[in-house]
């Protein structure tokens, strides 16, 4: 398997699977616990890092359906102030948006990776990725986040995302599946058959990142809101990672890194 590197941690082949741990500017995210307001950024930050997260993933614009429509300026002025207040702290910072303009203002920051769940369909935030010289984690998607259906649409929308790293001479990507219902032609079926064929995706030869942190797959299967979801989180993450998951992206650090300390130890020769 290739192996990435962001802010020189590596990921992937023998190294240990890294932790994401999620933080949302976004009052309007689909789980109100991930929601953070600019000043306490700072002080959230540093507990994730120092409960194990690897790395800390900033958004500012809730992806959920449904959620409240938030222009391009507005998701920009919050990442801003988000960013602003994580400058000179030494964390290992993704910041997960799709629109270039965001990208930019988000490059006026200290940032190491960049999470994109359109998986670089716009040309022009490929090219200002390419030209950061920064990793990305970039999901199967064709024309919009999402827009794969079932497990044959996901592989051949992470084949074109390969495609798309290749063209534009981004060498360092690590890739997501996509579980999640990002369009309304998507179901819990569809996503569960992702999870049960996750080992598939190694074929690409390249880290994958698991990213199913209190989604709707478990809230359909359990009936439970994304407050309670917890337990049924960590049950799919371990068995996602058995499937070959080199990243977890986590509302639940402290959690999650007992997880995977479990998991590490079961794997030791």
């Amino acid at each position: 398997m290739h192996i990435c590197s962001v802010n020189q941690i590596p990921i992937g082949g023998s190294a240990p699977v890294r932790l994401m741990g999620v933080i949302n500017a976004s009052p309007e995210s689909f789980f109100s616990g991930s929601y953070t307001a600019t000043p306490d950024i700072r002080d959230r930050a540093f507990a994730m890092h120092d409960r194990g997260a690897d790395f800390i993933d900033i958004g500012a614009r809730s992806t959920a359906p449904g959620a409240p429509p938030l222009t391009v300026a507005g998701e920009a002025e919050r990442i801003d102030s988000a960013l602003g207040e994580l400058d000179g702290s030494g964390l290992t910072i993704s910041v997960d948006t799709m629109h270039p303009e965001v990208l930019r203002v988000c490059l006026k920051h200290e940032i190491h990776a960049i999470n994109d769940i359109n998986g670089l369909a716009d040309r022009e935030y490929a090219t200002i990725a390419t030209d950061s010289g920064l990793p990305v984690f970039a999901m199967a998607s064709v024309a919009r986040p999402g827009d794969a259906v079932g497990f044959d649409a996901t592989m051949q929308a992470l084949a074109t995302v390969v495609g798309r790293c290749e063209e534009h001479e981004i060498e360092e990507f690590i890739l997501d599946p996509g579980v999640g219902r990002w369009i309304p032609e998507r179901g819990s079926e569809e996503d569960w058959e992702l999870c049960r064929n996750f080992h598939a995706f190694t074929a690409f030869d390249r880290p994958l990142l698991a990213a199913v942190s209190r989604k709707s797959l478990l809230g359909d299967l359990l009936g439970k809101p994304p407050e309670e979801r917890l337990a049924g989180t960590l049950a799919l993450t371990m068995m996602l990672v058995e499937r070959g998951a080199a990243v977890v992206r986590s509302h639940d650090v402290a959690e999650t890194a007992d997880l995977l300390a479990v998991y590490q130890k079961m794997v030791e020769q």
